[in-house]
């Protein structure tokens, strides 16, 4: 092949090259276009009068389960009469709560981080008659470090307690 036909041949080549690349990406914006204006509910089939439309499920309990079947979170209402939803670990262990205290308890928002044993590890909550904000953080099931908003004065406090329970207040008061 001489060298006027390889180069003839060379420059078709980027000619296609270019041309399928031009394509490519012209493709790809009306179908980026095409996907974000698209109304799938045209496809469906028009729902029969005789089956009405469902928009509120109600039940005491609504469990997810993973595909062995076991359960990994449910929603219920707590035995205090409080709404949570609950996080179970692989193994079924309570390991994280989402929900609200009981009415007897003002109904106050909280979060729970359990530990392995399914003893409250962390506690995030609101308390008190001005909703302040703790953190409690816990070992084995007792008090190790309380932060927050002192629930009368508002004034932040750190309270500690050691491992034999005796109690620090670095500032504040709890």
């Amino acid at each position: 092949m001489n060298h006027f036909a390889y180069r003839e041949r060379l420059q078709i080549m980027k000619n296609n090259h270019f041309a399928g690349m031009l394509a490519g990406f012209i493709g790809g914006l009306l179908g980026a276009y095409v996907l974000g204006n698209f109304d799938g509910r045209a496809l469906m089939p028009p729902a029969s009068a005789a089956t009405p439309q469902q928009d509120v499920v109600s039940a005491g309990r609504v469990r997810l389960v993973d595909a062995g079947g076991k359960v990994r979170a449910e929603l219920a209402i707590s035995k205090d009469g409080g709404p949570a939803l609950f996080f179970f670990d692989s193994a079924g262990r309570n390991r994280l709560v989402l929900g609200l205290y009981s009415p007897a308890e003002s109904e106050f928002p909280f979060v729970v981080l359990n530990d392995t044993q399914q003893h409250a590890a962390g506690i995030f909550r609101l308390f008190g008659g001005h909703e302040t904000p703790v953190v409690v953080l816990k070992n084995q099931g007792r008090d190790r470090s309380i932060y927050g908003l002192n629930a009368s004065s508002t004034e932040p406090f750190l309270t500690n307690y050691a491992g034999d329970g005796k109690r620090l207040d670095v500032f504040g008061k709890f």
